[in-house]
C-alpha cells in the first residue's frame, strides 16, 4: 500500500466505525420492536395526533411570516453573542481598532433591532 495511503487509514477506520455505531443505534430498535411484539400497528396507533390531540387545522397550512421573521433576528442576534465573547475575551489585546469595529457592529445591529421593533416585527397580535 502507498505510504499516502497509509495516512488516510485512521480517519477511514473512523468512519467506518461511526458509520456502523450510527447504524446499530438507528436499526437496533427497529429490529427489537419487531420481535418483541411492540410493532402492532392499530387504526388507532396510526392516527396522526398533535399534542396528544387530534390535529384541528390542516397539515399543509403555512406559518405566519412573522414567525420565520422573528426566527431570522434570533439567529442573527445569537450570532451577535457569538461574535461578542471572543471578542471581550482579546479586547485588551487587539487595541481601538477593533474596540471601534466592534462598537460599529453594534450600533448597525442596534439600529436593525429598532428598525425591526418601530415596524413591528416583534408585535404578537
Amino acid at each position: 500500500m502507498p505510504p499516502a495511503l497509509l495516512e488516510w487509514l485512521p480517519i477511514l477506520l473512523f468512519l467506518g466505525i461511526a458509520l456502523l455505531l450510527s447504524l446499530g443505534f438507528v436499526l437496533a430498535p427497529i429490529v427489537a420492536s419487531r420481535f418483541t411484539g411492540t410493532h402492532q400497528p392499530t387504526p388507532e396507533k396510526l392516527t396522526e395526533y398533535e399534542c396528544g390531540f387530534p390535529a384541528f387545522e390542516a397539515p399543509r397550512k403555512g406559518f405566519d411570516v412573522r414567525f420565520y421573521l422573528v426566527a431570522i433576528l434570533f439567529i442573527l442576534f445569537d450570532l451577535e453573542a457569538a461574535f461578542l465573547f471572543p471578542w471581550a475575551v482579546s479586547v485588551f489585546d487587539v487595541g481601538w481598532e477593533a474596540w471601534i469595529a466592534m462598537m460599529i457592529f453594534l450600533f448597525v445591529l442596534s439600529c436593525g433591532l429598532i428598525y425591526e421593533w418601530k415596524m413591528g416585527a416583534l408585535d404578537w397580535e
